[in-house]
């Protein structure tokens, strides 16, 4: 009964001992684990073959954007830099063949665009400047003016005096002329005694009443 208990008839009536079927359950096992291995193996294979294309066409399609962007931007900076250029010349026309008196002053010339480098370093650019015997005016000219322009002319304001030694002794002014002005542009430019210059119609209208003198 103990042989018999310990052994598995098949079914071809052949004994099958516990050894023999273990054996057969770890055959089965281990084929088991090796396809196991070899569909993972294929499987991680596959997935790097597809990451690389992916990443192969994410790389182009990055460079065609890239490529277009920097063309988008190329095209926005010249429409600025023309629009900015066109601003520029209408306001300088403006005081060439019409009205150079602010706050009081009635300025002879004026000149656009003047660049200056000291050797102390600084150096600017200056879109509009009004001059007469006494005094000299900085117009910053801008197609849309900004709060942070204000802070700017500040800086212009110091810079003046370093690049123009021959006009140090003449008052100083300071406005800024745009087609468009925010509301706390204005009210920071009147805070700062900056005259506001706005584009009406096909002329200019001065408002110097906060003017200082600097």
């Amino acid at each position: 009964m103990d042989k018999m208990a310990n052994e598995i008839v098949d079914i071809n009536n052949k004994p099958l001992t516990m050894e023999t079927l273990l054996a057969a359950v770890d055959a089965i096992l281990e084929r088991s684990s090796a396809k196991i291995k070899r569909d993972l193996a294929e499987s991680s294979e596959k997935f790097q073959r597809d990451l690389a294309k992916s990443s192969e066409k994410f790389d182009e399609e990055f460079q065609k954007l890239t490529k277009a962007q920097a063309l988008t931007n190329k095209q926005l900076g010249g429409i600025s830099n023309y629009m900015g250029a066109e601003t520029t010349e209408f306001f300088y026309n403006s005081f060439k063949y019409g009205n150079k008196e602010m706050f009081g002053e009635k300025f002879d010339d004026v000149f656009t665009e003047e660049k200056r480098k000291t050797i102390k370093g600084y150096e600017d650019e200056y879109d509009i400047l009004l001059f007469n015997g006494q005094a000299v005016c900085i117009v910053e000219v801008k197609t849309k003016a900004d709060t942070r322009d204000v802070v700017d002319m500040g800086r212009k304001k110091i810079t003046f005096r370093e690049n123009f030694p021959e006009h140090n002794e003449k008052r100083l002014y300071l406005a800024m002329a745009s087609r468009k002005f925010h509301p706390l542009t204005e009210k920071a430019c009147i805070e700062n005694g900056i005259a506001i210059i706005k584009q009406v119609g096909d002329t200019i209208a001065i408002y110097d009443e906060n003017m200082k003198v600097f």
